[in-house]
């Protein structure tokens, strides 16, 4: 007995460790070697291609495949249809495998739809990436960036509400009260 929740077309490889509460649904597939956390949710018509790590409470939303050499920490969202690449040069006649580079999308990030990641950069803490973004670069923690290839117009708050700092480098958000700092162009929190 298994302690998740898997729509009877979805298909689960072997060696696939997958936490309590996570549900797949239908037609989507779990290849081998891959590690989901608790309480994700897969939408329908994902792929989890071999050894992909999700962490806790991930919401993968319909239409995705999520390649070789992805990390999404606990609390991410991929928006529907977004786009994970692994292959800097792909080529159909030249098998690259042992190429693939490594992108993690860090704690609280949301990643909009039909937005594309090229494979290599990191999605940093609650960074908020715009629906149609192509990311060609990391992108720093509670940043906001839109666009082809993507820029950042802002900062955003672990909510994902935009963050407006005074001349003192002090911002709050306005649906948490929680409170920030920009300094150095980096945005913490204030504990």
């Amino acid at each position: 007995m298994t302690d998740y929740f898997a729509h009877e077309t979805a298909v689960i490889d072997k060696n696939c460790t997958i936490g309590k509460e996570t549900k797949i649904w239908h037609f989507s597939h779990i290849m081998t070697n891959c590690t989901l956390g608790e309480k994700c949710n897969i939408g329908q018509n994902v792929v989890v291609s071999p050894e992909v790590v999700l962490g806790n409470n991930v919401k993968v939303q319909n239409n995705i495949s999520i390649y070789t050499g992805v990390i999404c920490e606990d609390d991410v969202f991929l928006g529907p249809s977004m786009v994970f690449t692994n292959v800097i040069n792909p080529r159909s006649a030249v098998s690259r495998k042992n190429e693939y580079l490594q992108t993690t999308v860090k704690k609280g990030a949301s990643i909009g739809a039909n937005a594309t990641i090229v494979c290599g950069h990191d999605i940093g803490e609650f960074a908020f990436i715009g629906a149609g973004a192509v990311v060609t670069k990391d992108i720093p923690n509670f940043a906001l960036v839109v666009g082809n290839p993507s820029k950042q117009i802002g900062w955003v708050s672990e909510y994902g509400i935009r963050l407006h700092f005074n001349t003192e480098g002090l911002a709050t958000c306005e649906e948490s009260g929680q409170e920030y700092k920009l300094e150095n162009n980096t945005v913490t929190r204030i504990k």
